[in-house]
């Protein structure tokens, strides 16, 4: 089975069941509807955005993109990209290129014109769907974009002159599924790396990992009937699509939020009576800050229905689940671990049952086996530190048009992850830090995660990033970023009184007062920090409000 063909099995067990609600609290709906194509679409009109579609009319929608791509000329094996923010034809549109036999190529939506331009070549995009959001950006590079390749511009009646309409398109084509036969063998999509060391690596996955991760997702949470799923990371990546895809299997709601402020996130799970939650670890601080500083109250909000609260992408300070648990001591709790290369989140996993072992990033997920080794391949001993690696059906095809990094990552079946971590004596992984990040002070390895968790203790702190700078005695010496909360403050006396507890050699040697730069997917954007503080900008700011 393909992961197309479960949307058809919705779509006739499920049809008049709402599959995907789009909620946007920033903004009213007054937007006129004139093609007849948003018919298909239930508007519920109050003081904020929301729409809402069912499985009959999702997979419909999805049908009508497959039928115009291929009457287009899009056959097996083309690539068909999105560049578009989350909202109700997402996912409908990703469904229609899988659909024909293509392979979808989601685009991270922050990527610039001449990031936009090397992804289309680099994945050999035949056909780029993109959003009013993204006019300016296209249309600075658009002679090198559009050379032979379709734009198709999803908006309103306006568009711009290199691109077609999408809604004209589609309005005329048939609803009904294309005779296309799919095998987990058939290629699927592309997703890029988040390019923090460059411009990104196009990351090829087959049907059978898309199909893992929607199988292993529900496995892992177990996704039901009656749950709706709250997803907000963007869907371009691996992390929100293939968490939202335990919701597919299971044929249940699922809500697309368009915001992350704590009160846009506590209301919507109380309006739409959402039960599993992904949060990335500053959202999830942001909630409790709120909670903290009295601005909300969880009494105010229906949200006894929230069983689940999951988290993934970065690694997970303890002393943030246990405040959690402070304000929801019966949630479940699960924390998730995986790459792109991976098919996202759940190649490790802690597991709902195990929230004594909070810190570990858990076990080998559903079909999925893991090891440690050493610089020689040699899996090291255990509580030993070494490169992760992980094996199952999930793994990544190759590096799209890159046979040499793809030759350094996998190995016999094995993805070689980068990122360094040991196991426990009952088998649990933890994730000591990335192999780039590690610092080489005095010949000393000194891991980042270990001295960031141990600071995020302190209450003042909400973020913080260490990293290595240059040191012509030492090769590199630890530094802090630290982010403070709103309405305290800190001083570097203070922080380095608290670091007391620390080795010597771990504590940090410089303390910055500044915020903390993220992706989209909530990882620290540590090669940006390192280009901000070299030797010359080490001047520690000595308080910060």
């Amino acid at each position: 089975m393909v992961v197309t063909e479960v949307l058809e099995r919705n779509s006739k067990l499920y049809g008049n069941e709402v599959a995907l609600v789009e909620l946007n609290p920033t903004m009213e709906d007054t937007r006129k509807y004139s093609f007849k194509e948003y018919d298909l679409v239930q508007q519920t009109k109050t003081h904020i955005y929301r729409r809402q579609i069912t499985w009959q009319v999702f997979d419909e929608k999805a049908n009508r993109v497959a039928n115009m791509l291929l009457d287009r000329g899009i056959k097996k094996g083309d690539k068909v990209a999105i560049l578009m923010f989350n909202c109700l034809e997402w996912l409908p549109i990703y469904f229609g290129i899988l659909k024909t036999g293509a392979v979808a190529v989601p685009f991270n939506f922050r990527y610039t014109a001449d990031e936009i331009s090397y992804c289309a070549s680099l994945a050999d995009v035949s056909v780029l769907i993109f959003g009013p959001e993204f006019i300016d950006r296209i249309t600075m590079n658009s002679e090198s974009i559009a050379r032979n390749r379709l734009l198709i511009y999803v908006g309103g009646e306006s568009k711009p002159d290199f691109a077609e309409n999408y809604w004209s398109l589609v309005a005329d084509y048939p609803s009904t599924s294309p005779d296309i036969k799919l095998t987990t063998e058939d290629d699927a999509a592309i997703y890029f790396s988040s390019g923090t060391t460059g411009f990104p690596k196009a990351i090829l996955h087959k049907h059978l990992s898309l199909i893992q991760a929607a199988e292993m997702e529900q496995k892992h949470h177990e996704t039901g009937r009656d749950d709706v799923f709250l997803c907000i990371p963007p869907l371009y990546h691996t992390g929100a699509k293939f968490h939202w895809m335990g919701s597919l299997m299971a044929g249940s709601k699922a809500v697309l939020l368009k915001g992350t402020k704590p009160k846009t996130i506590i209301s919507a799970i109380s309006e739409e009576r959402c039960t599993i939650v992904w949060l990335l670890v500053p959202w999830a601080q942001d909630i409790l800050d709120a909670f903290d500083r009295g601005e909300m109250d969880p009494k105010d909000y229906h949200l006894s229905q929230w069983r689940l609260m999951h988290i993934g992408a970065q690694p997970v300070p303890p002393s943030l689940i246990k405040h959690w648990f402070d304000y929801f001591p019966n949630h479940q709790y699960d924390t998730n671990y995986g790459l792109s290369e991976s098919t996202g989140p759940g190649c490790v996993h802690l597991g709902m049952e195990n929230v004594r072992k909070v810190g570990a990033i858990g076990v080998p997920g559903y079909r999925w086996e893991c090891k440690i080794v050493d610089e020689n391949d040699k899996e090291v001993e255990q509580g030993q530190v070494g490169e992760l690696c992980v094996k199952g059906p999930g793994v990544m095809t190759c590096y799209y048009n890159d046979p040499k990094a793809t030759a350094e990552t996998l190995k016999n079946g094995w993805l070689y992850t980068g990122d360094m971590a040991m196991q426990d004596d009952e088998g649990f992984i933890y994730l000591v830090d990335r192999k780039k990040d590690v610092i080489v002070s005095g010949g000393e390895n000194i891991y980042p995660v270990q001295i960031e968790d141990f600071m995020r203790r302190n209450n003042k702190i909400k973020d913080v990033a260490v990293i290595g700078l240059p040191d012509k005695r030492l090769g590199e010496i630890t530094a802090a970023v630290v982010e403070i909360k709103e309405g305290m403050e800190c001083t570097r006396e203070e922080l380095d009184e608290f670091c007391l507890e620390l080795p010597r050699y771990k504590r940090p040697k410089e303390i910055i007062f500044e915020k903390i730069p993220r992706n989209a997917t909530g990882k620290i954007e540590k090669n940006t920090l390192r280009k901000l503080h070299g030797a010359d900008n080490l001047v520690a700011k000595e308080t910060m409000n």
